[in-house]
């Protein structure tokens, strides 16, 4: 196992095109061994691109990929020890649990007496050891996807797991306990596993780190905390968030404050050197307070809606044309028609041409 470097990289599929459109712009990233990452973004993004060009079935048309101090770009796949996981499984029908499991060992001429002991050691992890004679074709959806997985595990040699939206046949109620698995996984074997999803709830419960990717470009990488609570574009603030961040077009009245219409904003960001008329201001929904008077930040909006999700309520109200949302804790007390609302100057986010300032 090793770090895994991408320097530089681009890739587009047409290079013999006059002005080629690329699916990866060029950028560089590192995955620390033993790392747990998630690629999050929406289709077509260039996600899946960069899965491909790390496994080898995809060579960019820019840059290198390193393995520790190796150059592999040009490596073709079988011998870069990655192991990936499709979208849908991908296993031999016809075999055993123990066969499809051993398969990968078996094609390197490992001796029987270390198959054997692998594949019962990553057979308990997985929960599969009660299935090892049955065939793999009359198994569930979920467990032929951990035997996907389990051929990647069953490799000491193996660099990293590359898992391409894994759970999306899976069960939505097993969803949880797969990821949950996952993670124990890369505990006990400390192996780098990098996991594509659209879907930011998977990406924020199974990932240290995240990757958020837009229209071939790598907007923001950090822990879900860092992408929750200060985005660095306005798309990372709008796709990470249930409900989305509150956004608001603005204008700067001075270093730390700025108006929407005719509200003022304390904040506490620095705009003197913003050159740009294109401001707006961000606030996630959990951050905005129900308040019993005015005060700073404070601002007198109309209810239109309040719903109970049991552990939250969400309060959607409005201010002329300013729509808000603000998530509160279930026992706070929300007024039916009229809610005195604060937006925190600490947790304002000020974007310049939808960029973090």
């Amino acid at each position: 196992m090793a770090k895994i470097i991408l320097d530089n990289i681009a890739h587009t599929y047409i290079p013999e095109a006059p002005d080629p459109l690329f699916a990866l712009k060029k950028m560089s990233l590192s995955w620390d061994d033993g790392g747990r990452y998630a690629l999050l973004g929406p289709s077509g993004c260039g996600k899946t691109t960069m899965l491909n060009i790390m496994s080898g079935l995809v060579t960019p048309s820019h840059g290198k990929v390193l393995f520790g101090e190796r150059d592999v770009t040009k490596v073709i796949t079988e011998e870069r020890n990655i192991a990936q996981v499709f979208q849908f499984p991908v296993i031999y029908g016809t075999m055993t649990v123990y066969e499809n499991l051993a398969f990968p060992l078996k094609c390197r001429q490992f001796p029987e007496e270390q198959i054997d002991k692998k594949v019962k050691e990553v057979s308990e992890i997985l929960n599969l050891q009660d299935f090892l004679n049955d065939r793999a074709k009359g198994l569930t959806a979920d467990q032929k996807q951990l035997i996907s997985l389990g051929r990647g595990l069953v490799r000491e040699d193996v660099a990293a797991i590359l898992m391409d939206e894994p759970l999306t046949v899976i069960d939505p109620d097993l969803k949880f306990r797969l990821r949950r698995k996952l993670k124990e996984i890369n505990s006990k074997y400390k192996t780098t596993l990098i996991y594509v999803t659209h879907d930011q709830n998977e990406a924020m419960t199974f990932a240290d780190n995240i990757i958020v990717m837009d229209q071939g470009e790598v907007v923001q990488a950090g822990s879900p905390k860092e992408l929750f609570e200060k985005p660095q574009t306005t798309f990372v603030g709008y796709f990470i968030g249930s409900p989305a961040m509150n956004l608001y077009n603005c204008q700067a009245l001075s270093s730390n404050e700025v108006s929407i219409g005719s509200l003022k904003f304390k904040i506490k960001s620095n705009i003197d050197n913003s050159q740009s008329k294109e401001l707006k201001l961000g606030i996630r929904s959990e951050f905005i307070t129900v308040e019993d008077s005015f005060g700073d930040n404070t601002i007198q909006a109309d209810i239109n809606e309040v719903e109970d999700f049991g552990n939250y309520k969400l309060i959607t109200a409005h201010y002329d044309e300013m729509k808000i949302k603000a998530k509160v804790k279930r026992e706070q007390n929300v007024p039916s028609e009229k809610v005195i609302l604060k937006f925190p100057s600490e947790r304002c986010c000020i974007y310049e041409n939808n960029k973090l300032i």
